[in-house]
């Protein structure tokens, strides 16, 4: 054992998983630390009490424990579903915007504790090691960060599972079934072990919110989601507060098979990785959600906004939640959302999630405009002069540069073969 920081008080960053169980441990006996644990309750941490003993046990002073759902659910991820924020147009951003979140708690945990330093569990090829550390430095620059994993401890899975049984502390990985698991209410990924191979598909025993899609319910299910400005509020028409919201949906689109993604994504250490994710919910409401601004978004915003969704996920995905860029883009999603109110219906069938109806008292979507039967009110004749209109830089430069003519480089080279109409099949003649 060290002196190095002797007397000196570490806040970790502790899930009760087998990284951080090992690295309470660890920064005792390697450099001498007396050992503060501090979790947050996203949604998977369950028995908080239990946290609080398995922490004591692997031999933390102190263990701080917060219920942190609601908040997780208000201020983090409702403003990511109201931008549209899938990574890579698929990833919700469960496991990325949960670490914000705790990094907060792992500031404040430290300043109370008047503590100097902070730890994590991440290790240095993945992308949480990132965001603890770029939140921390946004929150409290004076901090100094330690991260085990990326340096000193510097143990497989298999040496952490022994060191683990050496100390005695508990913990739930085996040799056997070596998954790495992160999970809150907003979704579950799963990563390593056979899952390294993306030829591979993923075995039964990874997915536990979701059923196999051929073993779901024959009958499907209908939904229907209530969102006011942007955050959904209801479940088939009765409000229902945020943590039983989400619950409820991931329990309902899970049952039915819905929710999850298999992916080969791009971490932001340059590394690409496959992951697994079950996210029923998430999948579920942002499909709502688009279906809603369809109805209630001009052309224009529903464009832009789609550009700023993916801007918004990459900011999320990178760490950078606590920067003035993250502020600009959450000012400009929030005005985007005063009219994102109204109900959206899902039906759910074996694995597939479909939008059959959506209405809202700010629709723009007119009938008497976009009917082809009695009752139209659309000028059709005021379309020649639109299309006149609309057409003219083209035809001007059509006149001016023949950018398509015949033997021009911009040209289409299609085959006059290809242009020829195809001759009738000739009757085929019976043998004698």
């Amino acid at each position: 054992m060290t002196t190095q920081y002797a007397g000196e008080t570490c806040v970790l960053a502790y899930s009760g998983g087998l990284d951080t169980s090992v690295a309470v441990a660890w920064l005792r006996e390697t450099l001498g630390f007396e050992v503060v644990t501090c979790t947050g309750d996203l949604g998977a941490t369950g028995d908080l009490e239990a946290v609080q003993r398995k922490a004591i046990a692997s031999g933390a002073r102190k263990a701080i424990v917060q219920d942190a759902r609601d908040i997780f659910l208000r201020y983090f991820v409702w403003p990511a579903l109201q931008a549209g924020a899938l990574y890579e147009d698929r990833y919700p951003l469960a496991t990325a915007l949960g670490r914000p979140l705790l990094a907060k708690l792992l500031v404040d945990a430290a300043r109370a504790e008047n503590a100097r330093f902070v730890a994590h569990g991440c290790t240095g090829k993945g992308n949480d090691q990132v965001r603890f550390d770029l939140a921390v430095g946004a929150l409290a620059p004076d901090l100094t960060v330690i991260a085990p994993m990326r340096g000193g401890m510097n143990m497989t899975r298999d040496e952490e599972i022994d060191y683990a049984k050496k100390h005695g502390i508990p913990v739930d990985a085996t040799k056997k079934s070596p998954y790495s698991v992160d999970m809150n209410l907003w979704g579950r990924s799963i990563e390593a072990g056979v899952l390294e191979d993306p030829w591979g598909a993923p075995p039964r025993d990874v997915f536990q919110w979701t059923v196999e899609p051929e073993e779901a319910p024959a009958k499907p299910r209908e939904v229907e989601i209530g969102f006011d400005e942007g955050v959904p509020v209801t479940i088939d028409g009765a409000k229902v507060e945020s943590v039983d919201l989400v619950q409820r949906l991931n329990d309902l689109a899970g049952k039915h098979g819905v929710g999850r993604i298999d992916m080969v994504e791009d971490r932001l250490v340059g590394i690409k990785s496959r992951e697994i994710y079950e996210a029923p919910a998430a999948v579920l409401l942002h499909q709502a959600h688009r279906a809603l601004e369809s109805l209630v978004l001009t052309k224009e915003s529903l464009r832009f906004k789609t550009q700023l969704g993916r801007e918004y996920a990459e900011l999320v995905y990178n760490g950078l939640w606590f920067s003035a860029h993250h502020q600009d883009l959450a000012a400009y999603v929030r005005s985007t959302q005063r009219f994102v109110t109204g109900e959206v219906r899902v039906r759910l069938d074996r694995g597939a999630s479909t939008v059959v109806g959506r209405r809202s008292a700010h629709s723009l979507y007119s009938t008497s405009l976009a009917t082809y039967g009695k009752g139209d009110a659309f000028d059709q004749r005021a379309s020649e002069g639109f299309i006149k209109v609309f057409g003219l830089p083209l035809r001007t430069q059509a006149r001016t540069q023949a950018l398509w003519g015949e033997g021009s480089e911009a040209s289409l080279d299609i085959p006059k073969k290809a242009l020829t109409a195809p001759r009738k099949a000739r009757p085929t003649k019976r043998k004698k």
